[in-house]
């Protein structure tokens, strides 16, 4: 599997930006839950929304809860972070990362950024203040 994250930038405060993830390389058979993580500078990795293979199941850091939307496309391989009115504090490296479930369910939905295997290069989120 390999992930392309972009969409990244610098946005105001109280703006929005739309991060998308393209995965690629695996088999249409397979089955892959997707999750975005970020990291600011001086700071540990940490999770930020996740969706499960389906679209079904999904889940958010309590940061982000009411402003951030996960969604997926199947059919294009992608996976997309909707970050609404950003704050200064949501300035990150974003990545997204692919935990493959096609032994396990299209609902399940990993949360520990352990669970996944493979990882993106990441995109640059700046919000001024």
């Amino acid at each position: 599997l390999q992930l392309q994250a972009s969409g990244g930038g610098l946005v105001q405060a109280g703006g929005s930006l739309r991060l998308s993830c393209v995965v690629s390389g695996f088999s249409s058979r397979d089955y892959y839950a997707i999750g975005w993580f970020r990291q600011a500078p001086g700071k540990e990795r940490e999770g930020v929304s996740c969706v499960s293979h389906s679209g079904g199941s999904t889940d958010y850091a309590e940061s982000v809860k009411g402003r951030f939307t996960i969604s997926r496309d199947n059919a294009k391989n992608t996976v997309y972070l909707l970050m609404n009115n950003l704050r200064h504090e949501d300035t990150a490296v974003y990545f997204c990362a692919a935990r493959p479930v096609t032994n396990v369910g299209t609902e399940y939905l990993p949360e520990d950024e352990n669970d996944y295997d493979y990882w993106g290069q990441g995109t640059q989120v700046t919000v001024s203040s």
